[in-house]
């Protein structure tokens, strides 16, 4: 494919609560078997996009060993390949990523010693499947300068995103980013796709000035002065970039038509590969509607839950209506409901978590001492 990609990926979210405080939320699990970027990562392999650096900064360890192998991704080659970015002291620069922007310019350079004409710039924070060669197809037909991916999301959470407004003909005519109360339906997904040269002239200007965001420091400063059009997208999207949406997504995927979409319909969405044993169901253990990863060992009832890798859940215990992190340990007697059980945590027998009004991120550090210490599991 004649594009690059870009996966920025070093942000943080305070909608996160203490679910940020291990990783980025590009590495956050999601659907039982995935990490978020492994989206935007199988979209780029899928549309033979043959190039693709990572942008990572925030709590950076584990999205870093996550991508430590290209291999997954089908990014092993000579030609091409998968590149992680982090920040880096020089002689002539000493910040860090201070924006979208910022990151970009920052690794102008390997823009530069590329010969690919265009850019497709994604957000790793997304659950999506996208064809890019249709958007760049779209962006090329249009002779456009920038194509933003929006997709129609529903008016009573769309002020957490960028809202686009468009004339019949597709360009863009106004962006608001978060506004309070919002014009349209329609949302940007954080997907861009621009020819490299343009973009490397706009992140130089922008260096020169003091600017550091791409949405609103090129999107919407440069609205009037470039051909900046919309391609809306069809198909499921989700943003995990909140505690409700990370939990919704979730349990989106215990929704049949979800499942097929990503489990079963081609293209595949792919993922490191983890050698554990299948998930095992002792004697009084109750499952029902619910996704259970490898490594899994049941003992009770589980009802509308995704359970991740390696979870133990001990005798007489209830999991409803929740979400449990990798690693985590369920002792006996334990009630679970509406909560987001972080990974690698103790919950003690006996213990009860609910979220009543809103979703509950149990998080506690507790000392697993009646059981035996497990070894450290991944983040």
């Amino acid at each position: 494919m004649k594009a690059l990609g870009i996966i920025l990926a070093g942000g943080n979210s305070s909608r996160m609560q203490n679910l940020s405080d291990k990783r980025a939320i590009s590495a956050m699990p999601v659907g039982c078997s995935y990490r978020s970027i492994d989206f935007a990562l199988s979209n780029m392999t899928n549309s033979n996009v043959q190039t693709v650096a990572v942008l990572s900064q925030y709590n950076a360890r584990s999205l870093n060993e996550h991508l430590n192998s290209s291999k997954w991704w089908n990014f092993g080659r000579k030609q091409g390949g998968l590149y992680v970015l982090t920040p880096t002291v020089t002689t002539g620069n000493s910040w860090w990523y201070r924006g979208t922007a910022d990151a970009m310019w920052q690794n102008i350079d390997f823009l530069k010693e590329r010969h690919e004409p265009y850019v497709i710039i994604a957000s790793g924070d997304c659950v999506y499947k996208l064809d890019y060669n249709k958007v760049l197809d779209y962006h090329i037909s249009k002779q456009s300068d920038i194509t933003v991916v929006c997709v129609k999301h529903p008016e009573d959470d769309i002020n957490r995103f960028g809202v686009v407004q468009m004339d019949v003909n597709g360009q863009i005519t106004g962006f608001e980013e978060k506004p309070m109360v919002a014009k349209s339906n329609i949302a940007s997904t954080g997907v861009y796709v621009i020819r490299r040269r343009v973009l490397i002239e706009l992140l130089e200007r922008c260096n020169e000035e003091g600017r550091y965001n791409f949405v609103t420091d090129v999107l919407i400063r440069y609205m009037g002065l470039k051909r900046i059009y919309g391609y809306v997208m069809e198909g499921y999207w989700s943003n995990i970039a909140s505690v409700e949406s990370y939990y919704q997504t979730n349990m989106d995927f215990l929704k049949k038509d979800v499942q097929d979409y990503f489990f079963r319909q081609e293209p595949q969405i792919y993922s490191k590969a983890y050698d554990l044993p299948p998930a095992k169901y002792n004697a009084g253990s109750d499952v029902k509607h619910s996704l259970i990863a490898s490594g899994c060992i049941i003992n009770s009832k589980v009802e509308h839950s995704v359970l991740f890798k390696k979870v133990f859940v001990g005798n007489n215990s209830v999991i409803k209506n929740s979400i449990i992190l990798n690693g985590a340990y369920i002792g006996d007697n334990v009630h679970v409901e509406n909560c987001i059980v972080e990974s690698n945590e103790t919950l003690l027998s006996g213990s009860t978590y609910i979220g009543k009004d809103k979703i509950r991120v149990v998080a506690e550090n507790n000392n697993r001492y009646e059981a035996a210490q497990g070894a450290a599991g991944e983040v």
